[in-house]
């Protein structure tokens, strides 16, 4: 098919809600590393990696020849058979969770599922039904996953019953309009209140993601999910890391984003990253809370030979390469780059993330913090125009977001930034027209 048949029939057979970036549809051909190609040939430096997913680059030659191996011995089984891969797998997640505490796997396609297994498993075990997730939180496309994100426009149809939303620690926009530490973290003590006012006061458990992803990289305060865990844990919930963006040493120095905040979560999940582009969803769980699921279940392609086969090969490359290392050096001189842009730039409001998971928030001036949504749109076709991917965000629409290949180098970033700069030049010339 040519590019333009492509596009074609994605607008005749495709749900008009499956969107895209760009107001022409950018047709990607083939990748490899930290570049893909489109249609044209054009060559971008691809550093949104697939919203988080490309972990390990694009057609990793380690990983595909796993890959290839499996694909000539077994493709599929499902879940009522045993195969080596997933027993593989699931063996070597429990011996690099947190503190080695979650060794109980269930492995499906998506983060979706996996945010709706531990759902099930927290209500399991707890005996409680109420969960509480936080505003701005992104958890899936099913019906209770959309329930749990705390996003309007990411939510469709009825909403399920028995699902809070607290504040989340969003800094930059205070809720209270507060500053960061004299506000003694007023948004995480607010959980207390937010129990005790909205629910029964006996919750099943508390689910967030350690850094916000759809929300725009939105990054707490080291204190907040300390004090929210002692918190959830007076009212009988267990606590849930979605570590669907920020797992895999995405955040540099540690393989959970968690870990970052110092708490141990009772289950973890993820997807993404684990899988480097194939379809993988990840429930890990200490083995009380996960022999609490009683009865019987299945997942048809969850546990997949070949999926679990790359899933294995891309955490044994993270490993063999220390990415974790990586994305904490690299990590901090993208941070040091964009410091340098956002002091160049008066649209970047605020620069945040952790290790290859970092954001500029844009904004119409600083003072006021008006999103500067038409402006991030613009930047987006602008970085197109340069060659560059990156994602967008934001309860608003105004924030870049930063999550390329985590085996990048140094080289790469300073071409990143020099890319990026010219693209936010666009919007800064606009302004300037329009004030004059």
């Amino acid at each position: 098919m040519t590019k333009d048949e492509i596009i074609l029939a994605n607008q005749e057979f495709l749900f008009p809600a499956v969107f895209h970036y760009y107001k022409e549809p950018l047709v990607i051909a083939r990748g490899k590393n930290q570049y893909v190609w489109d249609a044209d040939g054009n060559q971008y430096l691809d550093f949104f990696g697939g919203i988080v997913t490309v972990s390990v680059g694009h057609a990793n030659d380690e990983v595909n020849a796993k890959v290839h191996r499996q694909l000539d011995t077994l493709q599929h089984v499902s879940t009522v058979f045993a195969n080596e891969p997933q027993a593989a797998l699931a063996k070597k997640i429990a011996s690099i969770t947190p503190q080695a505490k979650l060794t109980k796997s269930f492995f499906t396609n998506s983060g979706t599922e996996a945010n709706e297994t531990a759902i099930i498993t927290a209500r399991c075990y707890t005996g409680n039904t109420e969960i509480v997730a936080l505003r701005h939180s992104y958890h899936g496309r099913s019906a209770m996953a959309m329930t749990l994100t705390g996003q309007g426009a990411w939510r469709l149809g009825p909403s399920q019953a028995g699902i809070v939303h607290a504040h989340n620690a969003y800094c930059y926009r205070c809720p209270f309009g507060l500053k960061y530490p004299d506000c003694e973290v007023r948004c995480a003590q607010d959980m207390e209140d937010m129990i005790r006012s909205s629910t029964s006061g006996r919750i099943a458990g508390f689910i967030a993601e350690p850094i916000q992803g759809v929300a725009g990289f939105v990054t707490p305060p080291k204190e907040y999910f300390q004090i929210v865990e002692k918190i959830v844990r007076n009212h009988g919930g267990i606590f849930i890391s979605d570590e669907v963006q920020t797992g895999w040493g995405r955040t540099g120095g540690k393989w959970f984003g968690i870990e970052q905040w110092g708490v141990t979560p009772d289950i973890l999940t993820g997807a993404k990253g684990l899988g480097n582009g194939s379809p993988i969803g990840l429930t890990v769980a200490r083995p009380e809370v996960a022999d609490a699921v009683k009865g019987l279940t299945i997942s048809t392609f969850g546990g997949n030979p070949v999926t679990t086969t790359q899933a294995k090969a891309v955490v044994d490359f993270i490993e063999g390469h220390d990415l974790l290392a990586n994305c904490a050096e690299t990590g901090a001189y993208l941070r040091g780059r964009l410091e340098e842009l956002k002091d160049k730039h008066e649209i970047i409001g605020e620069v945040r993330g952790m290790g290859l998971l970092q954001a500029i928030e844009l904004v119409e001036d600083r003072e006021s913090k008006a999103p500067a949504t038409r402006q991030t749109a613009m930047a987006m076709e602008a970085a197109r125009e340069n060659r560059i991917l990156l994602g967008k965000g934001g309860m608003y629409g105004n924030v870049l977001r930063f999550s390329p290949p985590m085996n990048i180098g140094r080289a790469d970033v300073d071409q990143f930034i020099e890319l990026l700069d010219r693209s936010l030049a666009v919007c800064g010339a606009v302004a300037a027209g329009s004030a004059r």
